[in-house]
């Protein structure tokens, strides 16, 4: 049998990977890729709790570009966070693995209330468990959820998922020249400023 390195993981995938090549909103074939893979690592005995941002939807950060406050765009950008953790339940399950949605805004119809004993036992369980809307408060982003909901498990590691494969210098999307590193600590991460993850 094989030894895992990691018994609980968290997993933080960016909403905007969710697009693909997509400009807007979620693309089916990414979607089931992510459920397939989620699936393949759970059938290895990893317990796994996703965070999905809401970018390939609405941003909460961009709102005061239209008008909207900023706890009003947040409160938006939580909800696109449901959406997308719907979506991917629905795809986890159309491939028979259970999984739970957690919220951490109370909408009883579409998903459980987040409560940390819950979540840890449906992790025990085998279950794949979601955490939607983020924190549930404003001016904290999902990469924030993600480190938040992490500890709160007792995740043995955090891997974030986005459109960038690596760390780099530079922002990839927007700087053609941008080095990527072989490997970093996250020391060095925060020392360069890199901005791998929202502070």
């Amino acid at each position: 049998m094989q030894t895992l390195k990691y018994k609980r993981i968290l997993l933080k995938l960016s909403g905007e990977s969710l697009m693909g090549k997509k400009g807007f909103g979620i693309d089916p074939e990414v979607l089931d890729f992510f459920a397939d893979e989620i699936i393949a690592i759970h059938k290895l005995g990893v317990q796994i709790g996703v965070v999905i941002g809401g970018g390939n939807i609405f941003r909460g950060l961009n709102a005061s570009d239209q008008g909207i406050g900023r706890v009003t765009g947040d409160q938006m950008g939580m909800l696109a966070t449901v959406i997308n953790s719907l979506a991917l339940q629905n795809s986890i399950e159309k491939k028979g693995t259970y999984s739970r949605l957690m919220s951490s805004i109370k909408m009883d119809e579409i998903a459980e209330p987040y409560i940390r004993r819950r979540a840890m036992h449906h992790l025990e369980k085998g279950r794949v468990v979601i955490f939607g809307a983020g924190t549930g408060h404003p001016y904290f982003s999902t990469d924030t959820a993600a480190s938040l909901r992490a500890v709160e498990i007792e995740a043995d590691v955090i891997i974030k998922g986005t459109r960038v494969d690596g760390v780099f210098d530079a922002d990839p999307e927007k700087v053609s020249g941008a080095l990527k590193f072989d490997s970093i600590s996250y020391i060095d991460i925060l020392k360069k400023n890199l901005r791998v993850m929202d502070m």
